[in-house]
């Protein structure tokens, strides 16, 4: 693979900033370090505005990184977990392997949530940048957060820093980089099954752990990566402005060219993606039979519209969860479910 320059595309957060609201940032109490108890949390029916990522817990609840707040589901009843420390907008959402919670927000930092306190990390703490639209923890039980111009590898102590340029990625070594105003960042982070990373900006580069190489389709660089996963076959999934391709280690294979904004693996093996339609008006939810995958024209199938489809999440149970600009869905295989759960509605 050849190394390729990167080009401008509009941060993963701007893409959203449909929503009309404004930035909150968050004044840090006292210093950095401080952790400050939330023993007062606020229940409510879901998140009603746009929901970017859903996880599921080692427990068995759902937490929601929405712009209006961190919400658990408990299979009963919504809990906003961050009403009362942050006014922040929530981007994404991660259960480390200790059972502590990262949420990464839009412009206000990061925070930690060990199930009792909070604690805030920002760049004067060594973060890159404020924003985290996508985190990972890594087979070490590094947490890794994508952000404007680059990565930040945090190992429990300090952070190491990735830096994006026009001639690529590359790590900062000196711990003193200044990073300069950027319009892309890192939307995707994951490790694949023989311990490299993957990063997926304006762009898609694999770290070895000493060089970043550049991957390219039919000669060209990857535009606006929003997802990259890695199947169970060991397949890698790409996302993005280009449409949905796998690399299978050799070559890639393109299964559409509309914009593809999330892509998720089921237990039973088809890929979910969220893209764009075909008619240009709206997003579409679309299951790809795994058992067609290989075929000239696998099967698709269209599980819901809407205006924009965000995360995507199979539960315990099967269920398929996602979001969109005004909450959370959840899907039961028959019938497509709004966020309060109590009244449920057939997808038309």
């Amino acid at each position: 693979m050849k190394y390729v320059h990167l080009y401008t595309l509009l941060l993963i957060f701007i893409f959203c900033n449909c929503c009309k609201g404004q930035i909150t940032t968050i004044q840090r109490k006292e210093d950095n370090h401080n952790q400050s108890e939330n023993k007062d949390f606020t229940t409510s029916q879901g998140p009603k505005r746009i929901t970017r990522n859903i996880i599921q817990d080692s427990k068995g609840n759902i937490w929601m990184a929405a712009f209006d707040g961190v919400f658990r589901y408990d299979g009963k009843s919504f809990t906003n977990m961050t009403s009362k420390e942050s006014s922040a907008r929530f981007f994404s959402i991660l259960e480390d392997s200790k059972g502590n919670y990262w949420f990464g927000s839009v412009g206000s930092g990061v925070y930690c949530y060990d199930g009792k306190s909070f604690r805030l990390f920002t760049t004067k703490d060594g973060l890159l940048d404020n924003g985290a639209g996508s985190i990972y923890e890594d087979s070490k039980g590094n947490i890794w957060f994508g952000g404007s111009g680059g990565a930040s590898r945090y190992d429990g102590k300090s952070f190491h820093n990735y830096i994006l340029d026009v001639n690529g990625m590359y790590e900062d070594m000196t711990g003193k980089a200044l990073l300069k105003k950027q319009v892309f960042g890192i939307s995707s982070i994951i490790e694949d099954k023989k311990g490299g990373f993957w990063f997926g900006t304006n762009g898609v580069f694999r770290y070895d752990g000493l060089s970043f190489t550049a991957f390219t389709h039919n000669g060209k660089p990857f535009n606006n990566v929003r997802s990259i996963i890695e199947d169970k076959k060991g397949n890698i999934w790409i996302g993005g402005a280009d449409g949905l391709w796998r690399y299978d280690g050799k070559k890639f294979t393109n299964f559409n060219q509309r914009f593809v904004g999330h892509i998720m693996e089921d237990q039973n093996g088809n890929i979910w993606t969220s893209s764009g339609k075909d008619s240009n008006l709206g997003w579409a939810l679309s299951r790809y039979d795994g058992n067609t995958l290989y075929n000239k024209k696998p099967t698709v199938t269209e599980i819901a519209n809407k205006p924009m489809v965000f995360g995507i999440l199979e539960d315990g149970k099967g269920n398929i969860w996602f979001g969109d600009f005004a909450g959370v869905h959840r899907y039961d295989g028959k019938t497509l479910q709004i966020q309060d759960f109590e009244n449920t509605k057939s997808q038309k």
